[in-house]
């Protein structure tokens, strides 16, 4: 009888422990990081990205295995992982999906707006396998990543990438929650300190910046860091976005007026 309940009180706890060892277990992006290693190539002292997506339509069925690992997590198993890890797994399944939406169509098409119609955007079409329901990139970005209350993190802007050139850099890597703060403050850093997309203009004295702020204004005004003026973001990032020391002092002073530079929808396609 002795014997039988220290088997089963074994039993328990190696099961006790194998559970809890699968909730700390990150979810594996680990196909997703391959494909992206070798099909995406960081230009520009990594300010910007070109995706090779005819290496991509040859590699789909890789891609549709990575998609379909994501399709399997429910609900409530997302529910349950970290923010980090929740945030991570978003970020990756926007961008794998929008890799995906591409292919459809590619090569016949110069931007990702050529798969929409006057009635639909492409962002709206729902063909997104995930947590039981069928999504679009919008019900991703705009219902779950930019959720208030949620996430509360505007440097979102420069990890989740909609295939063209105006996006920030699509990074050559999987985002993972054990690294996910520092891939977000490069990637912001380098996008802002792209010259093409984000200045200062020393002869008008004005910011002329990416029109991702204006679209989205109100996510870097929501109180990250108990920042609520674009100003303040600028501010703290003064030193990626200028490039003498007069100009710094000037924006990490504030009030300095903003010019919002046109978005070039072009696909983001390796030359």
């Amino acid at each position: 009888m002795m014997i039988m309940m220290m088997k089963r009180l074994l039993l328990a706890f190696a099961l006790l422990v194998s559970a809890n060892t699968a909730l700390a277990a990150e979810f594996d992006h680990s196909v997703w990081n391959g494909l992206l290693q070798n099909h995406v190539q960081m230009i520009n002292h990594g300010q910007a990205s070109q995706v090779d997506y005819d290496g991509f339509l040859q590699k789909r069925a890789v891609l549709r295995t990575y998609l379909s690992q994501l399709s399997a997590v429910n609900a409530s198993e997302f529910s349950i992982w970290s923010r980090s890890e929740r945030l991570a797994f978003l970020i990756n399944a926007y961008n794998a999906y929008t890799i995906d939406l591409i292919l459809t169509r590619y090569p016949k098409l110069d931007s990702i707006k050529d798969l929409g119609s006057f009635l639909q955007t492409p962002w709206k079409k729902h063909f997104v396998p995930l947590f039981g329901k069928i999504l679009s990139l919008d019900d991703i970005e705009h219902g779950m990543i930019r959720k208030s209350g949620d996430y509360n993190e505007p440097r979102i802007h420069f990890a989740v990438n909609c295939a063209s050139i105006g996006c920030p850099g699509l990074l050559n890597e999987a985002y993972i929650s054990s690294k996910l703060e520092a891939q977000l403050e490069t990637m912001t850093r380098a996008f802002l300190a792209d010259r093409s997309r984000n200045r200062y203009n020393v002869t008008t004295g004005r910011l002329e910046v990416s029109k991702i702020f204006d679209w989205y204004r109100e996510d870097f005004e929501r109180g990250w860091k108990g920042w609520h003026k674009l100003d303040q973001f600028f501010a703290h990032y003064a030193d990626s976005l200028t490039d003498t020391p007069e100009a710094k002092a000037s924006v990490i002073a504030g009030g300095v007026k903003i010019r919002f530079l046109d978005y070039d929808w072009v696909l983001n396609k390796q030359k």
